[in-house]
């Protein structure tokens, strides 16, 4: 049994293997089941079940042939949803043909075989387009199996004068004028009708036309305003009767088809499908009563919309489909490249119409055509002037290529002229004629140099330099310029530095100015804004670069500085400095001005707000007094200075760089007496991360850390200050400070590596371990060595060793005790072994060495 399948396999993939005889082996890698239709999976399916494999077998076969186990799992379920969609179509009962006139019935083996035979012959084809997309597509195999495209009769439409009436045709007869009367007679099958009053009348093999006229006659005798005109007569068919026709040949499904006597010869080759890969769209022929009675060339109904020979079919008519003569292939730059089926009168030419024609891409100077010959391929190229002559030959694969991305007769002309860009080479072109038909040079222009770049026959670039002004004056020869010549000529701008001046200092908006000739320096202030109002128009400062600076020169000048004075208004004077490229103007404060400045006090005060500095002497003990002294809550010791700087003061006082004072968030709130412990608590978490040895191999880390340990906080004694003012304990207040003075604090807040972080009430009596021990005690990785204790004041102590005993700081009320991390412990590697032992082993041959001296 395994011997049978292992032969099925190898048969299988044997016939997978010959239907790729032109082409390279498939590489099912790249198989998108995706880009699959149902019929090419039906294909794959019925392929396999052929050689005896289930549906499990052809998914792995697939994934053996190297398809992707995702797209493997695609095929799965495409295979499961068509197996559902078979089980329901053999599900639905044969319609009747009224019901469906396209419903077709196999009758003897023969069809039979002949479907199968071509089911297989499809399958192998598209088996090769489904791994590869190798083949192209016929042109117009789409045409019968397009879904959206119907070429069902019309029903509802008058009945044809030409109509060939038949047995179980009905026929309504219509009289009207002087005699009323309507029938609904049936055709017998011997081609009569019998007319009441009238008699039998033969209508078989009678057009609907010939018809009327020999009723007409019959109904004469019985009707005399039929002879009179008084009376009219109207036949129309009723009910339409069926015919059977057969499609023989190169169909996709061959057999007998039972289709309505209105139906044409393309509603038959679209309820069987068309021609098959094999089957001429060029011959399809309609044989009646064994005589050729139409041939049907589709390309004229695809090509010009015509229907030519597309007659109305009769019962046991035959279409025959035969095998095509002449097929080749249009590919590359066409509109339409497919496989083309050729009749012996045609030429190239038309071949080239089928296709659409030409893209605009296309190199249409000549075609190359890839010939079969008796014993192999060759290639021949077919001028355009021969398209009409040669007569293609079956297999021919004809290759439109692209045309170069090149230009014959380009030059380019780039720079400092009006119009710059490409331009066709006129013969005899020269260099001035080429800037004449660019308008000319800009003011600009340098006109010293320009230059040519210029194709060598190799190909290697060459620069062709010229005289501009010499050129356009004609006192030097013209050049003649060549195909993809590009001519440069520069602008005086492009070749020197910009033109720059700076302004700094004490204007509204110092930076960097396009410099323009004649700038003068009040000119140049108005552009930055103006002056600002502590700004002084004495002694303004120029710094100007010196060009011939004597390099051997210790002492050699490296900038010219020019003082100047201007009037404040600006006003324009008879004598104005004037500027040079490159300048840097400075402007400096005027020495009697001075921005207020001022500090903020928070917390346990009378009157907590934002004071003003009045004197440069001025010290904290004055802020405090101004501010009303401090409360009966108030904890002096704990107060604090927070020295940020004029821009940090929590947004309340923000200056811009005018130096004028910002608007901020309301002083006067009672919200703003809470002290914010925000940028403190960053701190202290910043203090933990050093004392633990966290990243401080990084340099660059350990850089940024610092700025982040760099505390605005200066740790005060506001009790010695209040008792002695101006001492060195009362600072001088610098604008920006911030003085809080908390209220009484009850606890003592213990962090870091204890147990239970938490707070705890003050008490005198306890020493630091004391606390610690309240918060849990060290944690096993706690470095106890390193313990400090922050105050409310903001300054920091912390313990130290004498001998065997540890001296831990006093805690005062409102202090944060802090225990870090031990630092890791890095691990002996096998570069710290090979170390040691290396200076065990120098250390052992030192001394031995020296024990035998």
């Amino acid at each position: 049994m395994n011997f049978k399948k292992i032969i099925a396999a190898l048969l299988f993939f044997s016939y997978m293997i010959v239907g790729q005889h032109v082409y390279a082996q498939t590489n099912y890698s790249d198989v998108k089941v995706d880009e699959l239709t149902d019929a090419q999976v039906r294909q794959l399916m019925q392929r396999a079940e052929s050689v005896g494999y289930n549906d499990a077998q052809l998914e792995q076969m697939a994934a053996a042939q190297g398809m992707k186990p995702e797209e493997v799992t695609k095929l799965h379920i495409r295979v499961e949803k068509i197996r559902k969609s078979n089980n329901t179509d053999n599900k639905v009962s044969e319609r009747s043909p009224s019901e469906d006139f396209s419903e077709r019935s196999y009758e003897g083996s023969d069809s039979t075989s002949n479907k199968k035979y071509n089911l297989n012959n499809k399958a192998k084809a598209e088996l090769k387009d489904a791994f590869g997309n190798l083949i192209p597509k016929i042109f117009g195999a789409e045409l019968f199996k397009n879904n959206d495209i119907k070429f069902e009769p019309n029903l509802r439409m008058a009945t044809p004068k030409s109509y060939i009436i038949g047995p179980d045709d009905q026929l309504i007869i219509d009289l009207t004028g002087d005699n009323e009367a309507d029938y609904k007679l049936q055709v017998s099958p011997e081609g009569t009708i019998r007319v009441q009053y009238v008699g039998l009348v033969s209508v078989g093999g009678l057009s609907i036309e010939q018809a009327t006229s020999k009723i007409r006659s019959a109904m004469s005798g019985t009707y005399p305003g039929l002879r009179s005109g008084r009376t009219s007569l109207s036949i129309n068919l009723g009910n339409i009767r069926s015919i059977k026709v057969t499609l023989l040949g190169e169909v996709v499904k061959p057999g007998s088809y039972t289709l309505s006597s209105l139906s044409t010869v393309f509603n038959a080759l679209n309820a069987s499908g068309g021609p098959n890969d094999n089957g001429s769209f060029r011959k399809i022929q309609v044989i009646r009563n064994n005589k050729i009675v139409s041939t049907i060339d589709v390309y004229s109904f695809l090509l010009k919309g015509m229907q030519t020979g597309n007659i109305r079919l009769q019962d046991q008519d035959v279409i025959n489909i035969p095998v095509y003569q002449t097929r080749v292939e249009m590919s590359g730059e066409v509109k339409r490249p497919a496989l083309y089926e050729v009749l012996s009168n045609e030429s190239l030419e038309d071949v080239i119409n089928f296709a659409g024609g030409f893209s605009n891409k296309a190199y249409t100077a000549k075609i190359k055509v890839l010939q079969n010959t008796n014993k192999e391929r060759r290639i021949t190229d077919v001028n355009a002037d021969d398209f009409s002559k040669y007569s293609p030959l079956n297999g021919d694969k004809y290759v439109v290529e692209t045309i170069l991305d090149r230009f014959a007769n380009r030059v380019e002309i780039v720079g400092a002229v009006f119009r710059p860009g490409q331009y066709e080479l006129e013969k005899g072109v020269t260099l001035k004629q080429l800037i004449q038909k660019a308008d000319g040079l800009k003011e600009d222009a340098f006109l010293n140099r320009g230059y040519i770049s210029r194709l060598n026959s190799d190909n290697s670039l060459a620069l062709l330099s010229f005289d501009v002004d010499k050129i356009l004056k004609g006192t030097e020869q013209d050049i003649p310029l060549r195909r993809e010549d590009k001519v440069t000529i520069s602008s005086i701008f492009d070749l020197r530095e910009e033109y720059k001046v700076d302004i700094k200092g004490e204007v509204r908006s110092p930076g960097s100015f396009d410099y323009a000739e004649g700038m003068t320096l009040e000119a140049l202030i108005q552009m930055a804004g103006g002056l600002r109002e502590g700004a002084t128009p004495n002694r303004i400062e120029i710094a100007r670069r010196i060009k011939n600076s004597d390099a051997n020169s210790i002492s050699a000048k490296t900038a010219e500085i020019l003082n100047v004075n201007i009037s404040r208004d600006l006003r324009v004077q008879d004598s104005t400095f004037v500027l040079q490229p490159f300048d840097i103007v400075s402007i400096r404060s005027s020495e009697g001005y001075q921005v207020q400045q001022q500090v903020k006090v928070e917390g346990e005060v009378l009157y907590p707000g934002i004071y003003t500095i009045t004197r440069k002497d001025e010290r904290i003990s004055d802020v405090i007094k101004r501010a009303g002294g401090l409360t009966v809550l108030s904890f002096a010791e704990g107060a604090s200075l927070k020295r940020p700087g004029p821009d940090k003061i929590e947004g309340e006082v923000v200056r811009d760089k005018n130096g004028k004072i910002m608007a901020g968030k309301s002083l006067g709130s009672s919200n703003k007496n809470a002290i914010d412990r925000k940028e403190e608590e960053m701190q202290k978490l910043a203090n933990l991360r050093r004392l633990q040895g966290v990243g401080v191999q990084d340099t660059a880390q350990l850089i940024q850390e610092v700025k982040i340990l760099g505390s605005d906080l200066v740790g005060i004694d506001l009790v010695k200050i209040l008792k002695s003012p101006a001492s060195k304990y009362d600072l001088l207040v610098e604008d920006g400070d911030v003085i809080r003075v908390p209220k009484q604090l009850q606890t003592v807040r213990v962090t870091g590596e204890v147990l239970r972080p938490t707070n705890i009430v003050y008490s005198p009596n306890k020493s630091m371990k004391q606390y610690i021990n309240g918060a849990g005690g060290f944690t096993y990785n706690a470095n106890k060595k390193s313990a400090y204790i922050q105050y409310a004041n903001g300054s920091v102590d912390a313990g130290s060793k004498f001998l065997f005993f540890n001296n831990y700081p006093r805690v005062k009320p409102g202090a944060e005790i802090f225990v870090p991390k031990q630092a890791p412990k890095e691990k002996l590697g096998i570069q710290g072994l090979v170390g040691i032992s290396t200076a065990l082993a120098s250390l052992a041959a030192i001394l031995i060495t020296v024990f035998r001296k």
